[in-house]
C-alpha cells in the first residue's frame, strides 16, 4: 500500500521528465508568444485546480439522481452547481454541461431535434461557418441533408433576405446560425423569424461569442432559439468543454442525445472546472475584460486596414478579424508559418470569394482573447499590427523576421499569462 501511495505522489518531474520537459516547453511557448487564435484563451488557475483534482478519475453515468454507478452524491451536486450557474448566465429554461466537445454539442443536438436523412441550412465554412454545421467532409454531411448559406461577395455580411429565400424554397428541419469566423453581429431575432415563417427549429452555434452574450455585449440567441451550443474555452476563458442551452420542451431529448447516445460517462473534473469558469462570468473583473477584448480586437482591425490590409466585412463587432490576403499574393499557409516564425501564432482561414483551397486559403483569422487575458492594450495592439504589416510584406526576410520575433519576445515577458490578479 505504500509504495502504491508513494507512485501516486510522486512529481511529473521525478517520475516521468520527458513528458515533464515537453509540457514545460509548451509553457515556454506561450509565454514567448503573441497568441491571436481566436478559439483560444488561459483559463484561471482556480478553473485549472478544479480539473486536476482526483475527479479526474470518476465514472458518473447518467445525470445528477439517475446515476448507474454509487458514490456520486458529490458529483451530483457538483454538475448541479454547473447546470445552474450556465442556466443563470444565460437566461435558459434548460442545460447539459456533460459534452466533451462543441462539435459533439452540436451533433447532440442535431439529434434531438431531427430524424436522419432531414435536411439543414447553415452557413458554409467560405462565409464562416464550422465543419460541424455540415460541411462535405464532416459527419454531419453524412447523416443530413445539408444546404448551406453564404454571405453578400460584396460586403462579407449575412443576406437576411437571400436566407430567408433559401429557407423558404427548401423547408429546412431545421436551422443553423452562428459561426466560426464571422466578424459581425448576427440578427437573431431575424434568424427566429425566418426560422418560424419556414417551420424550422433554429439552432445556434454560439461558440465564439459566448463571452459577450454572457456580459450582454452581444443580442443573446437564446430567447430566439430552440437550441443553443457553445464551447467553453474560447471568449468563455474557461478549460475546454461544451455546454446546451434549450427550452425545457427540449431538455429530456437534449440529454438523451448526449447520453446515451452519443457519450458514456462525462469528465467531471472538467465539469467542476466548468462550474468554477461560470463563476468567473458574473464578476466584474470578466466584464471589464471582455470591454478590453472588444476594444483590442476593433483596433486590431482598424491598424490592419489602415496598414494596407483587407478586412473582411471592413471591420469586426466582435473578437475575431478575417485578413483577405490576395492582394499581398501570399496565401494564409505561408503567412501563417512565416508569422509563427517570428512568435506571433494565428490561423489559416477560408474568406468570402476564396479562390485558395482548403490548406491554402488565402486568408488568416485573428482574434484578441489571449492577448487580452495576458493585459496587452492599444499600445501593444499597434505594435503588433506592424509588426504583422512587417513579417507578411517581407516574406523571404529571415533577418527580419528574427528580429521580429526577439522584439515579440521581449514584449511578451512584460504581460506574463497568470498575473497575480488573475
Amino acid at each position: 500500500m505504500e509504495a502504491i501511495r508513494n507512485l501516486l505522489e510522486v512529481k511529473l518531474q521525478a517520475f516521468d521528465p520527458e513528458v515533464d520537459e515537453l509540457i514545460r516547453d509548451e509553457m515556454r511557448r506561450n509565454e514567448e508568444t503573441i497568441n491571436l487564435i481566436a478559439s483560444e484563451n488561459y483559463p484561471p488557475k482556480s478553473s485549472m485546480k478544479a480539473i486536476s483534482s482526483m475527479l479526474s478519475g470518476i465514472y458518473s453515468e447518467g445525470y445528477p439522481g439517475e446515476r448507474y454507478y454509487r458514490g456520486l452524491e458529490n458529483i451530483d451536486k457538483i454538475e448541479s452547481v454547473a447546470i445552474k450557474r450556465a442556466k443563470a448566465v444565460f437566461g435558459a429554461e434548460h442545460a447539459n454541461v456533460q459534452a466533451l466537445s462543441g462539435s459533439s454539442a452540436n451533433i447532440a443536438a442535431y439529434l434531438a431535434l431531427l430524424q436522419i436523412g432531414d435536411p439543414i441550412l447553415s452557413m458554409e465554412i467560405d462565409a464562416g461557418g464550422h465543419l460541424s454545421h455540415g460541411a462535405k467532409v464532416n459527419i454531419v454531411s453524412k447523416l443530413f441533408q445539408v444546404h448551406q448559406y453564404g454571405v453578400d461577395p460584396a460586403t462579407g455580411l449575412l443576406d437576411y433576405d437571400a436566407i430567408r429565400k433559401m429557407a423558404l424554397e427548401i423547408k429546412p428541419r431545421l436551422i443553423v446560425c452562428g459561426a466560426s469566423a464571422y466578424p459581425r453581429i448576427i440578427d437573431f431575432a431575424r434568424f427566429g423569424a425566418i426560422a418560424k415563417e419556414a417551420g424550422a427549429f433554429l439552432m445556434d452555434d454560439m461558440a465564439h461569442i459566448a463571452g459577450m452574450v454572457a456580459t450582454g455585449d452581444h443580442p443573446s440567441p437564446v430567447p430566439h432559439c430552440d437550441i443553443v451550443t457553445t464551447t467553453t474555452h474560447k471568449t468563455l476563458r474557461m478549460t475546454r468543454g461544451a455546454l446546451i442551452l434549450c427550452r425545457q420542451e427540449h431538455a429530456a431529448k437534449v440529454d438523451r442525445a448526449v447520453f446515451p447516445v452519443l457519450q458514456g460517462g462525462p469528465h467531471q473534473a472538467n465539469i467542476s472546472a466548468i462550474a468554477v469558469g461560470l463563476k468567473h462570468l458574473t464578476t466584474p473583473e470578466y466584464k471589464d475584460y471582455i470591454g478590453r477584448l472588444l476594444k483590442n480586437a476593433k483596433l486590431l482591425a482598424s491598424e490592419l486596414q489602415a496598414l494596407g490590409f483587407a478586412i473582411v466585412s471592413g471591420g469586426t463587432d466582435n473578437h475575431l478579424m478575417l485578413v483577405d490576403l490576395s492582394a499581398q499574393g501570399i496565401d494564409g499557409d505561408r503567412a501563417s508559418i512565416i508569422l509563427e516564425e517570428a512568435n506571433i501564432v494565428v490561423n489559416k482561414n477560408k474568406v468570402p470569394g476564396d479562390k485558395g483551397t482548403a490548406k491554402k486559403p488565402y486568408g488568416i483569422r485573428l482574434g484578441s482573447p489571449a492577448i487580452t487575458t495576458r493585459g496587452m492594450g492599444p499600445e501593444e495592439v499597434r505594435q503588433i499590427a506592424r509588426w504583422i504589416q512587417s513579417v507578411l510584406l517581407n516574406p523571404d526576410d529571415e533577418a527580419l523576421r528574427k528580429r521580429v520575433k526577439a522584439e515579440v519576445t521581449a514584449l511578451c515577458r512584460r504581460f506574463p499569462i497568470y498575473q497575480p490578479t488573475f
